[in-house]
């Protein structure tokens, strides 16, 4: 599913335009980046918790030609489902 299916998806259900289903898919979206980036968690009831972690450093290895690489310290975002998404999908 793509933004623009959830676009269409939103329009078609609650009979808004497109434009503005657009803008409002958006708003949510940079929303959740924006809480992201500056390092708090995103809870969405129901569905799951999006949260940032941090990786440490460490040496990875280029499968290709077998040779060792650093590979550094970074963020990364984490996605821990809720109880109920997790019974959803185990019962689908």
């Amino acid at each position: 599913m793509t933004k623009a299916d959830i676009v269409n998806i939103l329009s078609e259900k609650d009979g808004l335009q497109k434009a503005h289903a657009q803008e409002i898919v958006q708003t949510i979206f940079n929303t959740l980046r924006k809480t992201l980036v500056v390092g708090e968690s995103v809870k969405v009831s129901e569905f799951g918790t999006y949260s940032i972690r941090r990786k440490a450093a460490r040496i990875g290895r280029n499968p290709k030609t077998k040779e060792e690489v650093e590979i550094t310290a970074r963020r990364v975002v984490s996605f821990k489902a809720s109880d109920h998404l997790r019974e959803a999908i185990e019962r689908d």
